[in-house]
């Protein structure tokens, strides 16, 4: 049953904190599963199904999957719905979306030819996020879809962007999340824009290669060592943990945690928005907050 806006209105005052999380996360990341939200939020997959349900027949999240060629389905990938479409654009002071303009968003997402390139770029922050909810000495302070990297940065189109505090640092990254479907010179070439980045700002963060097989990012460490980037890059594979010791710099043969790789938050400019108003920030625009039952 569909709630009319008196019924939505009074729900939202019973929204718990996990609830508003999910919502503010998927507004973010556009697309993620139900094993991913449940990792972020939930400790029983039971809790998190029924949950995602009773949110789905508000009208607040909505879901989607396909069938597998070998027969049965694929698990269902989540999104906002309408209701929780406006909710975020109500929250954030943007554009409430009509329902023809929110199904039509709808249906070009779950058509887009790149879905699973953003379930595993997702599945990079979400590994993050989970370690930092389990280890009180780390925190995933920032975590930007491309979306809002490509906004706030400007002349680079990460897949995604964040901040990772540990053992008394905060390094930024940028990711590019590798599918192998694009040739590794092409991906080489993506560099130069990180560099124009760090010629202009300062900004100076490692770009991070994360790929899926050990043969590829054999591949495409020959191939920067062959020509060493002016910049830090680091690559790991699709299984290995982002947070742990698993990154390996260019022109090194020892693997480093995240926290281990160099970083520079750059200068105090107009276009870094690690200075909003002329002041540092590095605390600004987090990743959800964990709520977990």
């Amino acid at each position: 049953m569909t709630p009319n806006v008196s019924q939505l209105l009074a729900f939202y005052t019973h929204l718990t904190p996990r609830d508003r999380a999910i919502l503010t996360l998927l507004d973010e990341h556009r697309v993620l599963t139900a094993d991913q939200i449940m990792r972020l939020h939930f400790t029983s997959y039971r809790t998190a199904q029924r949950r995602l349900l009773q949110l789905s027949q508000l009208r607040l999240l909505d879901r989607f999957r396909y069938a597998r060629p070998t027969g049965g389905a694929d698990p269902w990938l989540w999104v906002l719905g309408l209701y929780g479409a406006r909710y975020m654009a109500g929250t954030l002071g943007r554009p409430m979306p009509t329902e023809s303009s929110h199904r039509d968003q709808l249906l070009r997402l779950s058509a887009y030819a790149n879905l699973a390139h953003q379930k595993e770029t997702n599945e990079f922050g979400v590994r993050l996020a989970r370690t930092a909810h389990h280890d009180p000495s780390v925190a995933l302070v920032r975590w930007w879809s491309e979306r809002t990297a490509t906004a706030r940065f400007l002349r680079i189109r990460p897949d995604a962007h964040g901040l990772w505090t540990a053992d008394g640092r905060t390094v930024g990254w940028f990711l590019e999340c590798d599918m192998g479907t694009e040739s590794l010179p092409k991906l080489i070439a993506k560099l130069d824009a990180y560099q124009d980045l760090t010629n202009t700002i300062g900004v100076e963060y490692p770009v991070l290669f994360w790929l899926p097989s050990h043969v590829r990012e054999s591949n495409l460490q020959n191939l920067l060592r062959a020509r060493p980037p002016a910049i830090p890059v680091a690559t790991a594979t699709h299984d290995a943990d982002p947070a742990g010791p698993v990154w390996l710099p260019t022109g090194r043969w020892e693997r480093l945690p995240l926290s281990g790789l160099p970083s520079s938050h750059g200068h105090n400019t107009p276009g870094n928005p690690n200075w909003p108003a002329g002041e540092s920030d590095l605390t600004h625009q987090g990743a959800a907050g964990h709520h977990r039952t």
